[in-house]
């Protein structure tokens, strides 16, 4: 489809698109001053603008912070191996951004989501300890992750709602009932003009939430597919807005967002700002109708899109993923000292140390990693099963710094970012058949072929089990051996197992195996069997065990997207 950018901006700055654009009904129903004649050439009152049309406009983004107020362990992979810095900090966030504004007035700041959920503090106010910290960055525009239903739908309407800046999001409605669309819960898009050039900002989320999280986060809500009425909106921006440039707000994850780059429904659209894998694209990747960038998490990162304006017109843009390094941008002092008066409540309780690491806790390899073999190991050793599962989540920072003894203290606060919903333990049954038929299933999740059909989250972790598997072969034959206990996995044999309950599931699913038998709950939680396992075994060294291990790719895997020029670093 070719849009005319000069029809478009014809019709935007017709003196009848203003008005219409500028007055409410009620302004025209009373009587107005009479309007100097803007053809005369003697009008004294008429000046010409003085507005720049040449300069820069610079948008900037962040996503997935999960609530990590505070600089933080960071894993780069250089030279094949990991490296840790101190990243981060939403009073060094603050500080970088008003640098950029000062250097540039015409930036625009977007989070993309994933904004409530992540910390203790966050989880002992409900969201609400985040809110004034946003609110003091001076953000934007947001729009909702998929972890912003946490707390329920009423809380994520509260809490979004305390923004000071607009959210937009096109594909959650209220459920009207009987599984009907109501209305949109958040505007779809938003329009920023600056230096004569005008941008659309169209908004979706991920519509696996209810599948993804536990089902009752999300009661209440309708989510649909970006493609059921992407074009739709394209146009309304292309046409009716008249936007010059058109950039979709994601919170998909990167693989869905490059399968939705590559979609007809998605020509006219510039660029997709993602979020949700925690995906650094330094270089914008180039689909078939747009590009789709996504800057990291934990506030790590900014990424930052430059377009250059020359009278009014786009005629370049630079695109590149800013590290926020916690030593070069000291803490805004105003917001720093407001963290400070939120958090001091909290503060004790946050900082208690519960156990000690001898290795860095990192969850950032998309098959195994230190911070889910502490928690399966805690899982096996408290349940007794056969089996412990532990999902495949991507949040939480890296733990790498060690005390004067040596070791890295993990403390209270550290077990909220590794398990902010404290759930409890479930234990049922299931076959060897059921297994290995959810195995080839949650593989299918993480490496399908089609982009559009992966999952959110790295691959489940188990204990008991071990598991190979080809991650790139053919769905549905993926498995290529399991054992249980050292012994091969019979498909007629039933097999205990103890995995996290989940708000809203029925008593015949566990940890998203079907069709389970003799479901029930035990008295403790994840953060009881993580305490009781530390106060035990302190100091761990919980190195990953190989259970799973795949046979065409390395262990040290760290992305899951494939066939584009993209690399995690």
């Amino acid at each position: 489809m070719a849009f005319k950018s000069n029809r478009r901006k014809f019709l935007r700055n017709t003196l009848l698109t203003s008005l219409g654009a500028g007055l409410t009904p009620l302004a025209f129903a009373e009587k107005s001053p009479e309007l100097p004649d803007p053809k005369a050439p003697d009008n004294p009152d008429i000046e010409e603008s003085t507005e720049p049309v040449t300069g820069t406009i610079s948008l900037l983004q962040t996503t997935d912070v999960h609530c990590q107020i505070h600089p933080h362990d960071e894993l780069f992979w250089e030279n094949e191996q990991m490296v840790f810095r101190q990243t981060a900090g939403y009073a060094q966030l603050a500080t970088l951004f008003d640098k950029m504004r000062k250097k540039n007035p015409n930036t625009f700041i977007v989070d993309t989501g994933d904004m409530f959920q992540g910390s203790e503090l966050s989880v002992k106010t409900t969201g609400k300890a985040i809110l004034p910290i946003l609110n003091a960055l001076g953000y934007d525009l947001y729009l909702p992750g998929n972890w912003e239903v946490v707390y329920y739908k009423k809380n994520m309407q509260t809490l979004l709602g305390g923004l000071d800046a607009p959210k937009v999001c096109a594909n959650m409605f209220h459920d009207a009932g009987d599984g009907k669309k109501g209305e949109l819960i958040f505007p779809p898009y938003f329009t920023w003009s600056k230096l004569g050039v005008k941008i659309g900002f169209l908004g979706y989320t991920d519509p696996l939430v209810p599948l993804r999280q536990s089902p009752n986060y999300s009661k209440g809500i309708i989510y649909t597919k970006p493609e059921e009425n992407l074009a739709y909106y394209v146009n309304v921006l292309r046409e009716q807005e008249q936007c010059d440039f058109v950039i979709i707000l994601a919170h998909l994850g990167l693989s869905q967002q490059i399968s939705l780059a590559n979609m007809p429904e998605c020509e006219g659209v510039n660029y997709i700002f993602g979020g949700d894998t925690h995906e650094r694209v330094r270089t914008p990747i180039q689909c078939k109708y747009a590009k789709v960038v996504e800057p990291g998490a934990f506030g790590s990162f900014v990424g930052r899109l430059d377009l250059k304006v020359e009278n009014g017109k786009i005629t370049g843009e630079h695109y590149e993923l800013v590290e926020v390094d916690a030593r070069k941008h000291k803490p805004k002092r105003d917001v720093q000292k407001l963290i400070d008066q939120i958090e001091a409540p909290y503060t004790t309780a946050i900082n208690k140390v519960i156990g000690y690491s001898k290795v860095p806790l990192y969850r950032y390899f998309v098959v195994e990693n230190t911070i889910d073999t502490l928690i399966i190991d805690a899982l096996f050793w408290k349940a007794g099963t056969e089996i412990a599962l532990s999902n495949g989540f991507r949040f939480c920072p890296p733990r790498s710094t060690p005390g004067p003894d040596g070791l890295i203290p993990i403390t209270e606060g550290f077990m909220f970012d590794m398990l902010p919903v404290d759930a409890q333990v479930r234990t049922a049954k299931a076959t060897g058949a059921q297994l290995k038929n959810w195995l080839e299933k949650e593989l299918n999740n993480v490496f399908a072929k089609d982009a559009g059909k992966r999952f959110g989250g790295w691959v489940v972790k188990f204990k008991g089990m071990e598991v190979t598997f080809n991650a790139f072969g053919e769905a549905g034959k993926r498995v290529q051996s399991v054992t249980v206990g050292g012994q091969p996995l019979d498909p007629a044999r039933t097999y205990t197992i103890a995995a996290c309950e989940r708000d809203g599931d029925p008593p015949t699913m566990l940890c998203r195996i079907p069709d389970v038998t003799d479901g029930k709950n035990t008295p403790y939680t994840l953060h009881t069997v993580l305490r009781d396992y530390l106060a035990q075994h302190s100091p761990v060294s919980p190195q990953p065990h190989g259970y799973a291990k795949a046979l065409d790719a390395p262990a040290t895997l760290l992305s899951q997207v494939t066939g584009v020029e993209y690399v995690f670093r």
